[in-house]
This record gives structure tokens, sequence and C-alpha cells, in this order.
């Protein structure tokens, strides 16, 4: 009993370090993947770099949930393959110590995993979630520009249809400005300016445009009659409030919900529309999440314990593709499940299911010393492969020969 205890205390904190690790790299390359963005924020439109920080800092825990599965299974893998390539796990097992021995630290260690995920699913993401809303509203206010695309049609704006060739963010001049104004039912205008500026009232959350040297076509819609006026300067006013719906109560998005009011809107809401499936997938997914930490910890078990020396980065290659597997079924199982064609709940455990059997099929397959279903059909291929060049190469050979034959 006390020599179990002493193996089961060894395994999580050999396990410990390389999650710490994995989960560091990982979660800085799921990081890097808005590094343009941040880039763009800071050099051309003057955020500041506190307001950047915390961007990243509200972003992160939607990224945790993914990274926190992935971590726990490589941290499972590299620690036993590190431990099969010191000869540790041969020590044991001629120490009468099987495969069932690593359960009770795996699980342990997978279980933390799991509820460390759903802490984050459940009230980091969410939180995270609204924080940015918030930001990026706060952002917006100050800094109009953000919103604002060069060379792209914005109708954002509620009857406005507005378009910038260019934006020069350090002054806020803009060139080549076209507005399709139809806020009034009984007329159309069109502004077209050669050049123009931006002005903001943050305290008003309103937007100027300052045009010079344009021309207005009017278009009485009734009359069918155009009127062209020609301006030195010309002031257009955007209001924020109406274009980020601020100006009626808020609707909650599906990402900023709480399990209590995922509930009740699944429980209130009428129109099974995609905003419906969606949180209904989302709903399902902050409890799978959590669960795969095991069931991918479960997986990584038998493919660290059967890797030798000479297969130690085909064990770890094994254990990252069936990752991909594992995240693949679950983008499928959303993408039929967000509209209504394939159950949410279905949807959302499937990968969970397939993944556990597989993992509890290895699990036994290793227990009674059989190699691995996998494992075998790799090596099947690597030796055809193998006995395929040597006869591409004597082919070759003798075709060489019969040529320098014929040639002389």
């Amino acid at each position: 009993m006390r020599s179990s205890a002493i193996v089961n205390r060894y395994v999580i904190k050999e396990m410990l370090a390389p999650f710490v690790v994995n989960l560091s790299f990982f979660l800085f390359i799921f990081m890097m993947t808005k590094i343009l963005d941040i880039t763009n924020y800071i050099v051309n439109y003057r955020i500041s770099l506190l307001s950047v920080l915390m961007v990243m800092l509200y972003s992160i825990p939607f990224f945790l949930q993914f990274v926190i599965p992935m971590s726990i299974m490589v941290a499972i893998l590299l620690t036993l393959l590190r431990m099969g390539g010191d000869n540790e796990i041969m020590a044991l097992k001629a120490g009468g110590v099987s495969i069932y021995a690593f359960l009770p630290p795996v699980v342990f260690f997978s279980a933390l995993g799991s509820v460390l995920t759903a802490l984050v699913t459940i009230y980091a993401v969410p939180w995270g979630f609204s924080s940015v809303r918030d930001l990026t509203h706060r952002l917006a206010a100050s800094s109009v520009e953000i919103g604002l695309k060069e060379r792209t049609f914005n109708d954002a704006f509620d009857g406005v249809m507005l378009y910038v060739n260019r934006i020069e963010p350090g002054t806020r001049r803009i060139r080549d400005i076209f507005i399709e104004d139809s806020r009034n039912p009984e007329a159309v205008s069109t502004v077209v300016a050669p050049r123009g500026r931006l002005f903001t009232e943050p305290e008003n959350m309103l937007f100027r445009l300052r045009l010079y040297d344009g021309v207005i076509n009017q278009v009485d819609l009734d009359s069918r009659r155009v009127n062209i006026v020609e301006f030195q300067h010309y002031d257009f006013n955007l209001d924020l409030k109406k274009a980020m719906g601020l100006d009626k109560p808020r609707r909650r998005h599906r990402m900023e919900m709480r399990l209590a009011e995922m509930r009740a809107f699944l429980a209130t809401e009428t129109n099974r529309d995609q905003r419906y499936y969606k949180t209904k997938m989302d709903y399902y997914k902050k409890f799978s999440i959590p669960v795969a930490c095991l069931v991918l910890g479960l997986l990584a078990l038998p493919l660290g314990y059967q890797s030798s020396n000479t297969r130690r980065s085909y064990g770890l290659g094994l254990g990252l593709f069936f990752f991909l597997v594992y995240y693949v079924i679950l983008t499928a199982g959303w993408g039929f499940g967000e509209s209504g064609a394939f159950p949410a709940e279905i949807g959302m455990w499937l990968p969970n299911i397939v993944m556990g059997a597989l993992a509890l099929n290895m699990l036994y397959r290793t227990g009674k010393e059989k190699p691995l279903l996998l494992e075998r059909t790799g090596d099947r291929l690597a030796r055809g492969f193998q006995r395929f060049l040597p006869r591409r190469k004597k082919d070759r050979t003798v075709g060489e020969t019969e040529q320098s034959r014929r040639h002389f």
C-alpha cells in the first residue's frame, strides 16, 4: 500500500512540470493568432498598451478551455515516455506493477484538469467575453477609425452606407468618401467628397465626419427630382449608440450567459432559430469540454505506456493525432448542431464517447500485454513501405543494366 502511494505521488509530481510548460506554450501559440490585430491597434490606431493588454487578458479564458485538455494529454504522454526512456516503467513491471497501477495518478491529475476547465467554461469565459465587449464599446467611443475599414462598404449605422478609400490614423484624415443616407424615408442623399476628417464626442457617443469640397445629390422619391448641392465643408453626424444597439435594452450574447441564464433562455424561447441552437450547443459544451480532460488523459495512458525508447516520437505523434481527431469530431458536431439538423446533446458528447471507448479498448489491450491495433497497422505499413523501396531500387538497377547492354 505504501509503495503504490509512493508511485502515485511520484507520477503526479512528474506530470506537473510538463503540464505547466505545455499550458504556457499552447496558450502563447493561441494568443499569437491575435498578434496582427494587436500590432495594428498599437501602430495605426494609437490604442494604449494597457488597453491591448486588457483585451489579451480577457481573451485568455476562451483559449484556456481548449488549451487545458491539450496540456493534460501531452503532459501525461511526456511523463510516461520519459519514464519509459529511463527504463523506470520496465523496472516497475519487473516489480509486478501493471498499467492499472498508473490509473489512480492519471485519473486524479485528469480530474483536476476537468475541475479547472469547468471553472473556466462556466465562470471565466462569460466574464472574459462580457469584459471584452464593454472595453470594445469604450474604445470605439473614443476611436471611430477602429470600426471603419478602408475600401469597404460599412453599413453598421442604421440607414447609412459609408465608404472610405483611405484613413490616416494619426491625423484622422480620410480620403475619397462616399455616403448614402436613406434615413429620411422621403428622400435619399448621396454625399461624395475627396477629403474629410473625423471628430468624436465620446461622452455623447457621436461621430462627426467633416467633409470638404464635395457634392450632395438629393433624390426626392415622390417627385423623382434630383437636387445637386456643392459645399466647401459639410458635417455628417453618426450615432454610435444606435449602431451598437445601446439605445435600447441590450440582449445578452450567448457567450456572456451564465448557466442559469442559459437554462432560462432555452426553457422560455419559442423561436427555434440559429441563436437558440447555438446557445444550446454552448450549454452542453460547458460540460463536455471539462470531461474531455479525463477522456484524453485515459487515452494518453496506454499510448505513453506502450511506447518504447525507439518509438518515443511515434507515441507522441499518435497522441497529438488523436487530439486532432477529437476536435475534428467536436467541430463537425457543432456544425451540424447549430442548424438544428443534429441534436446538441449528441453533437457535444459524441467526441467524448468515441475517444472514451477507444481509450478503454487501448487500456484493456495494454493490460493484457497485447499490441495496440493502430500500432500494428502502422508497423505493417512501415514494413510494406520498406519492402517496396528495395524492390524499386533493384528494378531500377536491372533496367539500367539492360539499357547499358543495348547501348554497347
